[in-house]
């Protein structure tokens, strides 16, 4: 672990830094909306993990070059149950830390902006891999709701192009926002494997500027030795505890 060693109480302690702390900085992943019914990709029970083939439709190379493969992904975003989940304890705890003023910046892998519906600002969000509900085109940039495009693949068009330029539609993507991790005073990382960069060098960003680093998270990560602190446990039940005002009462995590 890292050189100020958890008590026996690691929920009470990661709620002393959580209530000292100026600018928290979080890095969510897949494994925050497990809970709400939307699976991840790398976990045992992962998408990736049970069908291989699957993750060609999110290789760009792939996707561009093979009609099947888009074909494929226009159906996965079709039926994803994305679109009807709801956000759950876990996304609602980050809410209340922006509430609180102290949430400097949430930085998600995920697409399903269940952090905007829950009640983050979107001005805090910070979507390294874009999101579902809406589309680009590769072609002319152009940019639009995801549900115009979805209408068209549910009306038989399997592999929609751009109406303007001809070009490839898929979901729209932004850039890392980096910056920002240094500026971190506590970082939490929630439901993420840390196992691809650029995202997972963000602890080691956050680390060497002095924070805290708390991981939470199903499945261990190759940052656990480094952390502070590092919760094992279900991310709907854990992180509402860590976050919670301090007088609310401590309870143990065994």
């Amino acid at each position: 672990m890292g050189s100020d060693p958890i008590s026996r109480d690691p929920i009470s302690r990661v709620r002393s830094w959580v209530e000292g702390a100026q600018r928290i900085v979080a890095l969510t992943g897949a494994g925050i909306s497990t809970d709400s019914g939307i699976p991840d990709f790398r976990g045992p029970q992962g998408l990736w993990t049970r069908n291989p083939v699957a993750e060609k439709m999110s290789n760009i190379h792939y996707y561009l070059a093979d009609a099947e493969v888009r074909r494929a992904s226009w159906q996965n975003r079709l039926s994803s149950p994305a679109w009807s989940a709801r956000p759950n304890p876990g996304h609602l705890a980050l809410v209340e830390l922006e509430k609180r003023r102290k949430l400097h910046a949430l930085i998600t892998q995920n697409i399903d902006e269940l952090h905007q519906v829950a009640g983050n600002s979107p001005e805090r969000v910070i979507e390294v891999h874009g999101t579902m509900r809406r589309f680009m085109c590769f072609g002319c940039g152009m940019r639009g709701p995801m549900q115009l495009v979805l209408e068209r693949v549910r009306a038989g068009e399997e592999d929609p192009h751009c109406r303007d330029c001809g070009g490839i539609l898929k979901s729209d993507t932004i850039s890392f926002g980096q910056q920002l991790v240094p500026e971190a005073d506590l970082f939490l990382a929630v439901g993420t494997s840390l196992q691809v960069y650029p995202i997972a060098g963000a602890v080691e960003i956050a680390r060497g500027a002095g924070a805290k680093i708390v991981i939470v998270n199903a499945e261990p990560t190759p940052f656990d030795e480094v952390a502070d602190a590092v919760f094992n446990e279900a991310i709907s039940a854990v992180l509402p505890q860590i976050t919670s005002a301090q007088e609310s009462g401590a309870r143990s995590l065994h």
